[in-house]
């Protein structure tokens, strides 16, 4: 029975994996040898961790150093790979996206479409009970409506919408270079007054949507950055206590012992901030603003991570995807470091002893220490030093982050690359995972409560919402989800006993 189940595991895994890599083909293939080569790009660098698996799983291990030079192969494939990418891409004809946008429309419906569309619809009228929305005055819609132009984007219906207004109608160019240059005609019109979105609409045709400024997020409340600073306190008393009861020790019943739990509690600390602070280096530079951030204090493993909000927009989906990655890469490279550095250093002597069965929790932590540590973990307990502790809760806290669902990093990575449309799906299969889950560990039903309560909805629009992020951001995204899984998921009993992880 343990063997079927580690089969059904390893099919699983295997059949996810391949699922993965044929739906990047799909979407890869429509755009010819350009996306056959960004696909190429993306299967150089998840390939060496797959066949790592693939092989662990089958009783062969590789050491550090063979591990280091697959790596090391596969970063050249991919740099490789980028060149040939960059040199096909140089001897395509500029792209004639006005024919992709509406191939049908010939130049007297274009003006006919120009001149019907100079007259909005009328808006519809409130429902009883439902505040009035002023919208645009008919001056404004005017001057707006006067910045296109059949070489960037001819109109052929205005909508009211809300506060602002919809403008449907065809691309003639570029959607990054139009909306730039839209957008720039707009400000010098009406100064900061309105925002200008490029999305896709309802019926998957780009779309201009014009909202007032007034609509923009808004900074946080007093309240709200005073809960913040209260979260952030919580969790250094939950780290505190976390640190304690991993040396054996309650916290909060011998407050006394604080300087004990002190350097553990400063590890874990450190990772979260670490974390955090790569978040808030790349929305700085990328000028956008970050809220404070509403850390989750758990006294387990002294928190689940942070979540945070957007107070300015987002100028597009490739801004989205490097704040989301710069905190999960921050914090994770760190605790990688840190449990490597630590079962490195771990050995007779070290303070603490630990079951080898807790390194069948995690498929990547149980491959290192069995890399690392070797013989040892047959020993029915093992000396570890705390740096193991502190990696493991990191990776941990990293991977709990990197969730696909909503507002957390993984739920903003998946909408950056795939889309909104895919980033809703990939929510709530989370949910219904981490409700099945919650039959096995009430900490899977914590985290299907916070993200259907608190971080459910995907975060609003950037203001040019076509342009996907490009090849390596995508190939850098799908890493950290697949490492996502591979810290959380454990090994089967019958699969680590078979590879001498546990007594």
């Amino acid at each position: 029975m343990p063997l079927a189940s580690e089969n059904l595991a390893t099919s699983a895994i295997a059949l996810a994996a391949l699922v993965i890599l044929g739906w990047g083909f799909y979407r890869a293939r429509p755009f010819g040898k350009l996306g056959i080569l960004a696909w190429l790009q993306s299967v150089a660098l998840m390939l060496p961790w797959l066949a790592f698996f693939a092989l662990f799983a089958a009783g062969v291990y590789l050491n550090l150093a063979g591990i280091l030079l697959v790596l090391a192969l596969s970063t050249g494939l991919y740099i490789f790979l980028g060149n040939r990418l960059r040199a096909a891409a140089k001897e395509l004809p500029p792209p004639n996206l006005s024919a992709l946008a509406h191939p049908e429309t010939t130049p007297d419906a274009e003006s006919a479409a120009i001149e019907g569309a100079a007259a909005p619809k009328p808006p519809t009228p409130p429902l009883p009970g439902m505040p009035e929305v002023v919208p645009i005055p008919a001056e404004d819609l005017k001057t707006i409506q006067g910045i296109f132009g059949i070489d960037t984007f001819f109109i052929t219906e205005t909508v009211p919408y809300q506060e602002g207004a919809i403008l449907k109608g065809n691309l003639r160019g570029e959607p990054a270079k139009v909306h730039a240059h839209l957008s720039q005609k707009l400000a010098e019109r009406l100064g900061d007054r309105y925002r200008l979105f490029l999305v896709e609409g309802p019926d998957e045709r780009p779309t201009f949507v014009v909202l007032p400024s007034s609509t923009d997020p808004k900074p946080a409340s007093l309240g709200q950055k005073l809960f913040a600073v209260a979260l952030m306190i919580a969790t250094i008393a939950t780290c505190l206590e976390s640190a304690g009861l991993l040396q054996g020790f309650d916290l909060f019943s011998t407050p006394d012992r604080v300087m004990d739990s002190l350097p553990i509690a400063l590890g874990l600390l450190s990772i979260l901030g670490v974390h955090e602070l790569g978040h808030q280096i790349l929305a700085r530079k990328l000028n956008v603003k970050l809220s404070l951030p509403y850390f989750l204090p758990v006294w387990q493993i002294g928190s689940f991570g942070a979540f945070n909000r957007f107070e300015s927009l987002l100028p597009n989906r490739q801004s989205l995807c490097d704040i989301a990655l710069a905190g999960p890469v921050a914090g994770g490279t760190l605790s990688l470091l840190l449990l490597l550095v630590g079962l490195e250093l771990s050995g007779p002597g070290s303070p603490f002893q630990i079951s080898s069965e807790f390194f069948q929790g995690s498929i990547l932590v149980g491959t290192l220490a069995k890399l690392v540590l070797g013989a040892k973990l047959q020993d029915s307990l093992v000396d570890i030093h705390p740096l193991v502790a502190i990696g493991w809760l990191g990776l941990v806290i990293t991977a709990i982050n990197l969730m696909p669902a909503g507002q957390l990093d993984g739920g903003r990575i998946v909408q950056a690359i795939y889309g909104r449309k895919t980033a809703r799906r990939t929510t709530i299969g989370t949910v219904v995972v981490l409700a099945l889950a919650s039959l096995a560990t009430p900490l899977a039903l914590y985290w299907a409560l916070v993200i259907a309560f608190l971080v459910r909805d995907l975060e609003r629009p950037a203001l040019e919402e076509l342009s996907e992020p490009d090849d390596a951001r995508a190939a850098l995204g799908l890493l950290m989800l697949f490492l996502m899984v591979a810290t959380l998921l454990p090994l089967t009993p019958s699969l680590a006993g078979r590879l001498g992880i546990g007594g």
